[in-house]
């Protein structure tokens, strides 16, 4: 299968680089994978589309305060250290600007002095294993001086950091947010409860290769990055219970799908449990937990958009893409969303 059967064209202007106000005000296009058809909407019509039985899977993961700017301590040059995920020797696994100035031994200062990182090794894709050397807890000292990640192509700074946070966000694990579930607002969550549907909550880890392309000319050669995750008793309980009754199970995101078909059995129901995937989801993929799927739209030859291809069909998905585009949808992390029953 061919990366490049992944590309469209998208204007930059159509790029969100703000979200919108309210959360649920965003536009939702709605793909009806049996027919075919795909209609316009609102995001806070999306109970119309919900039914009491089923079930909404939610990724609880927050974005940790992962950005640190700081300086060399003997050069004073400016450094970015983007802290991925802690490694079992108690170091940390990093992005590093300039990489080639950081090198093993390196020491790095911030503002305020409470944190020193120290270069410790170089790994794989010029990330870096990086010591912090700090007193207290580590999560408080980093969010002295840490600033919360924004994608790439967002090139304007968020005024409220919280706007890149769902409101059901808990642990703060993640350099990403699960951006399908920044159109939700606790009044339409509430919504959503009293029509009968339940919610259950997972956790997955969103890294940085959440943003990269696959760049490998097939696809079937490109290679996952593993994230930590975790599918609670209780999560699994709820929606266990709502496949034995014939409900649907809405996967919020593209996490939330991986968790539940990283853990899906051969009759549709998931198990319970914790640990790390690497599952890459791409056409020819057969779903077993996940019946329909709320998703922000997707950067072109990314793992996303081939989750999103899988589930509906690439056709019909890069038909809904042309015509979000033709109608000035906004795009990637702060844009609107789709649902596809």
């Amino acid at each position: 299968m061919r990366t490049a059967d992944f590309e469209y064209s998208l204007p930059p202007e159509l790029i969100a680089q703000e979200p919108v106000e309210p959360r649920d005000s965003s536009r939702l296009l709605v793909v009806d994978r049996l027919s075919g058809e795909i209609t316009h909407h609102v995001f806070h019509d999306l109970p119309d589309y919900l039914e009491s039985g089923d079930c909404l899977v939610v990724n609880e993961t927050r974005v940790m305060p992962a950005r640190l700017l700081g300086h060399r301590a003997v050069s004073g040059g400016a450094v970015e250290i983007l802290l991925i995920a802690p490694l079992p020797d108690g170091t940390w696994e990093a992005m590093v600007k300039p990489g080639r100035r950081l090198q093993p031994g390196a020491r790095v200062e911030f503002d305020p002095p409470v944190l020193t990182a120290v270069i410790e090794g170089v790994l794989p894709e010029g990330r870096r294993s990086v010591r912090l050397e700090f007193t207290g807890d580590a999560l408080d000292v980093i969010k002295q001086v840490g600033m919360v990640p924004l994608p790439p192509y967002i090139h304007q700074p968020l005024s409220d950091s919280e706007r890149y946070q769902t409101v059901y966000s808990a642990r703060e694990t993640s350099v990403a947010a699960p951006t399908a579930g920044l159109h939700f607002t606790p009044q339409l969550l509430e919504r959503i409860r009293q029509a009968g549907v339940e919610l259950a909550a997972v956790d997955l880890t969103v890294g940085p290769g959440t943003f990269q392309p696959v760049r490998m000319n097939k696809v079937e050669d490109h290679i996952m990055h593993s994230e930590a995750f975790e599918l609670p008793a209780a999560a699994a309980g709820v929606i266990n219970r709502c496949r034995c009754a014939g409900g649907r199970v809405f996967a919020v995101g593209t996490t939330s799908a991986r968790v539940l078909e990283s853990m899906a059995k051969a009759d549709g129901t998931v198990r319970a449990g914790a640990g790390a995937t690497d599952l890459f989801i791409y056409p020819g993929y057969k779903f077993r937990a996940v019946d329909s799927l709320v998703t922000n739209f997707h950067l072109p030859r990314s793992t996303l958009l081939m989750l999103v291809c899988a589930f509906a069909g690439r056709e019909l998905i890069m038909k809904a893409y042309k015509e979000a585009v033709a109608e000035r949808y906004r795009f990637y992390s702060f844009g609107d969303t789709m649902v596809i029953l």
